[in-house]
């Protein structure tokens, strides 16, 4: 007998019916276990699942929109999220829904999703809300969504809870960043984004005072220099670490350390490396020693000290490790700078700039590249793009101003500096700055002002001391000179290297002024140890010599002067002078 071979829709159909449709197949119940039933069941007629199978196929459901997520199928996740969501119409299912379509960047509908589940209260709720407006540049509408709160200058949150604040999540806080936290960080982007840089840095230390995890807001906090020196260390100091979270405690110390002596510097690192034990599997913390923030930590602390070489081999191997780190490559294009490396400035840029079109370190990058090589109008054409793109962004305003400077551009400069100043009052540099403006001006009131506001900003920038070293100096306060210059050469973070070199020079200068000349001579050899070996070193001491009647010597750096420069009046007469000098006392001495 030959068996009939089945129609189309007849296999159709026999496949929907074993076809389970991704949720879990239920088992068929035996008929010696199945209940007799009150009525007679019609052929085809539907049986609802029994309420643990239908919360099985749903968690599986949400297991998937979780995993769609973590591997960023965004469009599937809000699909399956939607029918979740509509199945159970739970608060949880509702805000999975919210974050699989603000990760879809369908902001607008998450936004609208928000509103309509009448959930606000939920703080979670809320903050994916603002952040949606985040998004959407709508910081007014973020600052009202957050709601109404008050801090005060030190960071602390005026609570007004009433009560109406709720957070379903409560038992996963013990894990998480503090929602509180994120609220605050949240604030202080859109004054930040308001150009209410006060408020913003209120927000951002109650955010980091909430939860000491959030490293974001103390970023933020120095990288935009909104904190001095000493309110660093105040806000360091106020917050309650966890009992594991000693390392972080070093690291944030490490963080913000930036003109203090080399061994105390040391220690800091010696002690983040100890902490470092308490979560890395390696009980030495090497892996905590080599980690990428930490030697960038240390590189910008070389940077700080006039190390240059010691901070360009370091970033160089930072880069090869991870040439995606842009905080190392900021202090390694600074240090190349400083070094005149314009070969590596040139290919830094244009990567920079082939990977990060929209970002200001790219063009700033460029700008570096072009005042290495002192091509001023472009430096500072690339300089104003950088700022432009990111005016937050610090190194752009002050590479602004020195390109100005550096073409004799006084007020340009100074217009660019007092930006600098206004923008990052944490920062001392563009107040240095213009009272080094004013000394070239010769208005050395003025310059002596500016360097005290900035000495108040970070007083334990050596330079600074220095520079009012150099205001005494022109105003015949020899003695004081002297002591700022002794104060400068205490104040180094490690041994002397050529950034100091104007100093050792300078304190011979004064120490020759006040006719301690064997004092002078010991500087001004100092200065020619370092490589720089400059003009004004062997001037300064061969006019010392020439002064103590020591006319040999003074004859034999004033050559040593002139080989450096051998257009250079004052060199030229002195030697002169000194060789007639000589002629006579040779004279004389035949005589008697």
């Amino acid at each position: 007998m030959t068996q009939s071979v089945p129609s189309k829709q007849s296999r159709t159909l026999n496949r929907m019916r074993n076809s389970n449709f991704g949720f879990p197949r239920i088992p068929p119940t035996s008929s010696a276990a199945a209940e007799p039933s009150p009525k007679r069941r019609r052929i085809g007629e539907a049986t609802d699942p029994p309420p643990e199978m239908r919360e099985e196929a749903l968690e599986r459901l949400r297991g998937v929109v979780r995993d769609c997520a973590g591997k960023h199928l965004y469009r599937s996740a809000i699909f399956l999220a939607d029918k979740v969501a509509a199945a159970t119409g739970d608060p949880c299912d509702v805000y999975m829904l919210a974050q699989a379509l603000f990760l879809g960047r369908q902001f607008r509908r998450a936004l609208h999703l928000l509103n309509n589940s009448r959930l606000l209260r939920d703080l979670r709720f809320r903050f994916l809300a603002a952040k949606c407006l985040e998004e959407l540049k709508e910081w007014h509408q973020c600052l009202l969504m957050l709601g109404d709160a008050k801090v005060d200058e030190h960071g602390n949150v005026l609570d007004q809870d009433d009560g109406s604040d709720i957070y379903f999540d409560k038992d996963a806080e013990v894990h998480e960043i503090n929602i509180k936290s994120a609220l605050c960080f949240l604030r202080g982007k859109a004054y930040e984004a308001l150009d209410n840089r006060d408020l913003a840095c209120q927000w951002y230390k109650a955010a980091v005072k909430a939860d000491p995890l959030c490293y974001e807001a103390l970023e933020c906090l120095v990288d935009n220099y909104m904190l001095t020196c000493e309110e660093e260390s105040e806000l360091l100091s106020s917050l309650q670490f966890g009992g594991e979270d000693g390392w972080l405690s070093a690291f944030y110390s490490c963080l913000i350390t930036k003109h203090e002596k080399e061994y105390l510097v040391e220690a800091k690192f010696k002690e983040l490396e100890q902490e470092a034990c308490s979560i890395s599997s390696s009980s030495s913390g090497e892996t905590m020693k080599n980690n990428i923030d930490v030697l960038a930590c240390k590189a910008e602390y070389y940077h700080q000290s006039g190390e240059y070489q010691k901070c360009f081999q370091l970033t160089s191997s930072l880069l090869e490790r991870d040439p995606f780190h842009l905080k190392s490559t900021l202090v390694h294009l600074a240090t190349a700078m400083e070094l005149g490396h314009s070969n590596d400035l040139y290919l830094l840029a244009c990567n920079l700039v082939k990977d990060y079109p929209q970002k200001a370190l790219s063009w700033f990058a460029v700008g570096c590249y072009y005042y290495c090589i002192k091509k001023y109008d472009q430096a500072r054409r690339y300089f104003g793009k950088a700022t432009g793109l990111d005016g937050t962004f610090p190194p752009a305003w002050i590479g602004t101003g020195i390109a100005y400077a550096a073409q004799e551009e006084g007020d340009q400069a100074m217009a660019a500096f007092r930006t600098a100043a206004r923008l990052f009052p944490g920062c001392h540099l563009p107040t240095l700055y213009m009272g080094m403006q004013y000394v070239r001006m010769h208005n050395f009131k003025l310059a002596e002002q500016f360097f005290t506001q900035a000495k108040s900003i970070c007083p334990s920038d050596p330079l600074i001391y220095n520079e009012l070293g150099v205001v005494a100096y022109n105003m015949k306060e020899y003695r004081k000179a002297v002591q700022l210059f002794e104060l400068t050469l205490d104040r180094t973070s490690s041994s002397l290297n050529e950034m100091w070199e104007p100093t050792l020079v300078n304190l011979g200068h004064a120490l020759r002024k006040l006719k301690e000349y064997q004092k002078a001579v010991s500087y001004y050899e100092k200065a020619l140890t370092l490589p720089t070996k400059s003009l004004s070193a062997f001037a300064g001491l061969a006019y010392t010599y020439h002064l103590m009647d020591n006319f040999e010597a003074a004859i034999n750096y004033y050559h040593k002067a002139l080989w450096l420069k051998p257009d250079d009046q004052f060199c030229t007469d002195m030697l002169t002078y000194a060789l007639e000098s000589i002629c006579q006392s040779t004279a004389r001495r035949r005589i008697v």
